[in-house]
């Protein structure tokens, strides 16, 4: 995955998707996030749930330990190694999900530049990303440290002509597990090891080189060009 993503749609949107009853703490607002190409530091929606209380809040995407100065914050996480690393471990137990409508990868066919693709869901529908990040518990508590990492996987099965990673995508009923803060650790973990959404559930096409440029965030980078 190569650090490139689209949330555009409204939040209740996603929410929807989700399928999640009960109340919400909604700190991203009820207006379309309107991120055609939103990429790594951005402040994204993210969902995570507090208590019993599923919350909406914008974070930012990437993130890396106190003790990490010497390196970039990463925006992804191996889902082989993100259990046991010394790296994520402050992070492996505040789960989140990330919703998007799509993604981009570049793929390199020859020519004098990499060719963006746009990936999505084959029914349109919104994707949900395993995350795991820290997060603010309230509007109170945000704190200058905070972020999120999406878990990507292999991209098996076909999608590797694309990109030899990809998000974990988790069906809403397992999204909403993942978010349950009783769901045990060692669960957690094999959901993103073996439950993800497959590589059928996606399509991806030629889009624009204009989305190569980050300042670009028009609708018309996701449509499909020849």
């Amino acid at each position: 995955m190569c650090g490139r993503l689209s949330q555009y749609r409204g939040i209740h949107d996603f929410v929807a998707a989700l399928s999640m009853p009960g109340a919400l703490v909604n700190a991203v607002g009820d207006q379309p996030l309107g991120r055609y190409n939103a990429a790594p530091t951005m402040q994204l929606a993210l969902f995570h749930v507090v208590g019993e209380t599923l919350h909406a809040a914008p974070v930012r995407w990437g993130w890396r330990p106190h003790w990490a100065t010497d390196r970039a914050a990463p925006v992804n996480a191996r889902v082989e190694k993100v259990a046991h690393s010394p790296f994520f471990r402050q992070i492996w137990p505040h789960r989140a999900i990330c919703p998007i409508d799509s993604w981009f990868e570049w793929v390199d066919e020859g020519g004098p530049k990499k060719q963006p693709y746009l990936i999505r869901h084959r029914d349109g529908a919104p994707i949900l990303c395993a995350s795991i990040g820290q997060l603010p518990q309230s509007d109170e508590s945000r704190d200058e440290h905070d972020g999120f990492v999406i878990i990507t996987a292999d991209s098996a099965g076909g999608m590797v002509d694309i990109h030899d990673r990809r998000p974990v995508v988790l069906a809403p009923e397992l999204a909403r597990e993942w978010l349950d803060p009783a769901t045990l650790k060692e669960r957690s973990e094999q959901m993103v090891l073996h439950q993800g959404e497959p590589t059928e559930a996606f399509e991806w096409f030629r889009v624009s080189n204009a989305v190569g440029n980050v300042r670009n965030n028009e609708a018309d980078l996701l449509s499909k060009t020849q």
